[in-house]
């Protein structure tokens, strides 16, 4: 169980980072954006950790107080997730 539930994280993290790359390009050639919705809907339904380094990395969204504060604390959350469900005595491990 544990696994399926770290690929799922890595995946919506993979997919959130590259919305976040995708979005910046779309602002950057005024063209059709992505939703802020669906930014924080990839970031809280497992992406976290993917939305957080996109904003980073592509510098999006910084400027944006709640992004900041709220993709960081999902980034927390789901690190410590991570390190919690690969402890060998982790309840979902079983």
């Amino acid at each position: 169980m544990n696994e399926i539930i770290l690929l799922f994280i890595i995946i919506m993290s993979l997919i959130a980072f590259f919305i976040m790359g995708y979005d910046k390009s779309q602002a950057k050639k005024h063209k059709q954006r992505v939703s802020e919705n669906t930014l924080w809907t990839l970031a809280i339904f497992g992406g976290g950790i993917g939305a957080y380094i996109g904003m980073q990395f592509f510098r999006h969204k910084t400027k944006h107080t709640n992004f900041r504060v709220g993709f960081l604390m999902l980034f927390i959350l789901y690190v410590f997730l991570i390190f919690w469900l690969l402890q060998k005595d982790s309840p979902i491990l079983t």
